[in-house]
């Protein structure tokens, strides 16, 4: 078997994990919850993360069962790859204490650890064979700004937020900005980084 088709594997097995942890999240809060919101659920950040993530390792994991790499794939990896990054770290610098929808102990492994590792690993044993530039990594970054505001937007509608540091309703909206700040930061960092990561490749194969 080529290596191309034991990298799809490896996508396809996590994406079923992924998607299985997802799916059993969602059935354990509607079926313990009253009245449960399955809006909320999706407001998530990690929820939608993770949904970006099994689509993309599922789609590149079919291409790479192919023998192809569209350029648009490599772009969606690493989207994929920055949003997971964020959300393991985010959970495990300021949410590994609170409750933030994952009540399954297995679930809150695959979501929080597993796949945001997973994707990075991915990343790097097949990175993009072309130089992703600075100026275009940036467009990696539009849709954490997009949640943001829609977060901020949906919270005083729907009185309800999806973490603790987006609630401006404690302490008002100056620790809100000063946590997003610097998420933004890391984002930016993160996204730097992999553009960088993608010289490896193409000078290592002009060598």
């Amino acid at each position: 078997m080529t290596r191309e088709r034991w990298i799809a594997l490896f996508r396809f097995g996590f994406a079923i994990l992924g998607a299985v942890g997802l799916t059993a999240q969602y059935l354990y809060n509607v079926a313990t919850i009253p009245d449960y919101k399955p809006a909320n659920f999706f407001s998530f950040f990690t929820v939608e993360s993770n949904i970006i993530a099994v689509v993309a390792l599922l789609i590149s994991g079919v291409y790479a069962w192919r023998g192809e790499q569209p350029r648009w794939v490599h772009y969606l990896r690493g989207a994929a790859t920055i949003y997971m990054t964020v959300t393991g770290v985010t959970y495990s610098l300021l949410l590994r204490n609170v409750q933030v929808d994952t009540a399954v102990p297995w679930v809150n492994l695959v979501l929080h650890y597993i796949i945001p590792i997973v994707m990075i690993v991915d990343w790097l044993i097949d990175l993009p064979p072309f130089r992703i530039r600075v100026g275009s990594a940036m467009v990696w970054l539009i849709y954490p700004i997009a949640y943001l505001a829609y977060s901020l937007i949906r919270g005083p509608i729907v009185d309800w937020y999806p973490y603790p540091f987006l609630d401006p309703r404690p302490e008002g909206y100056v620790p809100v900005i000063v946590t997003s700040v610097g998420i933004a930061i890391g984002g930016l960092l993160l996204a730097l980084l992999m553009s960088w990561t993608t010289r490896l490749r193409v000078r290592f194969e002009k060598q």
